[in-house]
């Protein structure tokens, strides 16, 4: 027993008991429960975890406490985000449980502890309660579309970004049937290629080298509404894919790169997304024309040269990724990159018709006449553009006429209800008199 594990007196305050749970089970995190969660699923690495806790010294100092905050705490668990023994401890915890956790120095603050709370070479104790866990969701929006369960923890914290070369394991699972099984090199950007969906580069993204993890993805970012006629996939199907990323060698980043790299690579993309985009393979190519811009939009102190080159660039990728998202029919980001586009070059012919697409889809009718009403003045040979124009007359028209059946239905209603309303109060009036008469009537007898 070392002293800080006794009070001023040379008595412990809080008994130094529980299970040993740590991996190498050296003691440095002992574990007493103090009431037993429910059912059988513990949180695993990656997943969100919501705890109250009481920190103490072991003379019963309250150094942190989240109930005295009135605020639950969260994080991802195995992260690193928290101590060392929370990681451990947490992680075999179930949903409702209570336990005391006793944390030794080198599974908590160490020799320089946290001052002025946390004395150096301290001994923690945390009452800690499990309210809940979420696994980890990796999409941006996370809308639910990819879920990661870590299996086995990767090295360090570097991962694979666009255009990386990575080499993984994948096993694809649908309904306990596994249709794909293979090891594969390749860069980030080419899976579609190879007959992987857009979801498994968007995990391997996440991931890092040597962890092994499984992944349930959605239609959205798997094989869509259409399904896959080479593995048998229905679609709208979910899918499972267990994958260990093996090795990889990531992609430079922008800021590894000088102007002439930047260039070179992105006249490099820029081909390798119109193949993709020739071949309909249009998330493909998005993400290829991504990288142009990623590369180039803030690049400043360019030679004349440099900056039209740099600029030519970022209007054939935002034209392109215009088109990719119509496409992809997704008009808000393709109408963002035609703005983008029409600030590079304001009378852009295909920006402004693209534009004009995109608004047409969002049924914002008039600005899209609007468009295409430009173009066909800017580019008179542009007849795409008059029957546009015309197009969208129509269905204004048509939004009139829609709009005038509704308010006369409206007015019909209103009249309708204002008559009936009339009828009530003339004949609750009717009512009244003729009851004053029949007072009279009484009367006389």
């Amino acid at each position: 027993m070392t002293a800080e594990e006794q009070t001023s007196e040379g008595q412990q305050s809080i008994p130094i008991e529980g299970e040993d749970i740590t991996p190498k089970k050296d003691g440095g995190v002992l574990k007493l429960v103090k009431r037993e969660g429910t059912g059988t699923a513990l949180p695993m690495p990656g997943d969100k975890v919501s705890v109250h806790y009481v920190g103490t010294l072991l003379d019963g100092t309250v150094f942190d406490s989240s109930r005295d905050a009135g605020e639950k705490f969260s994080f991802d668990l195995g992260r690193g985000q928290v101590i060392k023994a929370w990681d451990v401890g947490i992680a075999t915890m179930k949903v409702g449980e209570l336990c005391q956790l006793i944390c030794k120095p080198e599974y908590a603050y160490g020799s320089a502890g946290s001052p002025p709370k946390i004395p150096p070479n301290a001994t923690l104790v945390f009452q800690v309660e499990l309210y809940e866990f979420h696994e980890d969701d990796i999409t941006e929006d996370e809308d639910g579309g990819i879920i990661r369960r870590i299996l086995t923890k990767g090295q360090g914290y570097s991962k694979p970004n666009e255009g990386s070369n990575v080499e993984v394991t994948v096993e694809g699972t649908f309904e306990d049937r596994i249709f794909d099984q293979r090891e594969l090199k390749f860069e980030i950007g080419d899976g579609e290629n190879l007959g992987l969906p857009y979801g498994v580069e968007k995990a391997i993204m996440a991931m890092e080298q040597e962890e092994e993890a499984s992944f349930t993805i959605m239609a959205k970012y798997a094989f869509g509404n259409a399904g896959s006629t080479k593995y048998n996939i229905p679609g709208g199907a979910t899918l499972q894919y267990k994958i260990k990323l093996v090795a990889f060698e990531k992609a430079k980043e922008s800021w590894e790169m000088n102007t002439s790299e930047k260039l070179e690579q992105s006249a490099i993309v820029k081909e390798k997304g119109t193949q993709y985009f020739k071949e309909g393979k249009y998330k493909q190519a998005s993400m290829q024309y991504k990288r142009i811009v990623s590369w180039l939009e803030h690049e400043s102190g360019l030679s004349e040269e440099d900056k039209q080159k740099a600029e030519a660039l970022r209007l054939a990728a935002h034209l392109n990724l215009a088109m990719c998202f119509l496409k992809l029919q997704e008009p808000n980001q393709a109408l963002e990159n035609c703005d983008k586009a029409l600030e590079l070059d304001e009378s852009n012919e295909k920006a402004l018709f693209r534009r004009g697409e995109a608004l047409f889809a969002m049924k914002e009718f008039d600005e899209a006449r609007g468009d295409f009403q430009r173009v066909s003045q800017l580019y008179p040979a542009n007849k795409a553009a008059k029957s546009q124009v015309a197009l969208c007359q129509k269905h204004i028209k048509e939004q009139h006429e829609k709009d005038k059946r509704l308010y006369a239905n409206m007015f019909q209603k209103f009249a309708e209800r204002d008559a009936k309303k009339e009828a009530v109060k003339m004949k609750s009036e009717s009512k009244v008199n003729g009851d004053g008469m029949g007072g009279e009537n009484g009367a006389q007898e």
